[in-house]
């Protein structure tokens, strides 16, 4: 067991950073499910609004040193790109009935 102050102190402030840490990851990987299982169920409106959401709260965890900023522009075209396909796929369906 460490006796030294600064050590103690320091054991503290990565117990608290690591509790927010957490919590912003778990916010970020939860919000990109939803977006992906809606992609998948093919609801294209509740995905454009999903998509705001995810972005804002990718954009929010690259803020806060969850993500790199690269990754994060990745994960933002990827899931752009899953929903603009999406709503070509409806709207194909739509015109071919």
């Amino acid at each position: 067991m460490p006796k030294h102050i600064t050590v103690l102190k320091r054991q503290r402030q990565n117990l608290r950073r690591r509790v927010i840490n957490k919590t912003n990851r778990t916010r970020l990987r939860n919000q990109v499910k939803k977006l992906r299982a809606l992609i998948a169920s093919g609801a294209e409106e509740e995905a454009r609004q999903a998509l705001t959401a995810t972005i804002a709260i990718i954009d929010k965890s690259v803020t806060k040193g969850v993500i790199h900023k690269n990754a994060a522009d990745r994960l933002k075209s990827k899931l752009t790109r899953q929903v603009n396909a999406l709503a070509s796929k409806v709207s194909t369906s739509a015109d071919s009935s």
